[in-house]
């Protein structure tokens, strides 16, 4: 698994590249980056950009909840960027689990999804 984390131009957004399978070690890299700019910021915004994502191991699925449950409100907007049809459902899925305006792109509209997130 790859997770690359960066900050875009607007500094209340975090840029997370997924690919592969998410576990709970790469958590423990993304979590502490997201908790600093909440901090920093106050509420956030996040563009999770996956390519050949598989999904999470059991671990990193639970990280996941205990960090949606924390954070509920603290994300304003999320930009999923993918090209699956399930990748495009988790942005229904996920949308009991926070008050963030949630958005799917397709990867060929990734530019489209940060103006989105600038606005």
């Amino acid at each position: 698994m790859t997770v690359e984390l960066e900050k875009e131009s607007n500094a209340k957004i975090l840029n997370i590249k997924v690919n592969g399978t998410l576990s709970k070690k790469d958590y423990e890299k993304f979590v502490p980056e997201a908790e600093q700019l909440i901090e920093k910021s106050g509420k956030i915004r996040i563009l999770f950009e996956m390519q050949d994502f598989h999904g999470w191991q059991a671990g990193a699925l639970w990280e996941d909840v205990k960090f949606d449950v924390k954070h509920f409100s603290d994300i304003e907007r999320l930009a999923f960027v993918g090209d699956k049809a399930w990748e495009k459902g988790m942005s229904v899925f996920c949308r009991p689990f926070t008050t963030a305006q949630i958005r799917f792109f397709e990867p060929e509209q990734r530019q489209e999804a940060i103006e989105w997130l600038e606005s």
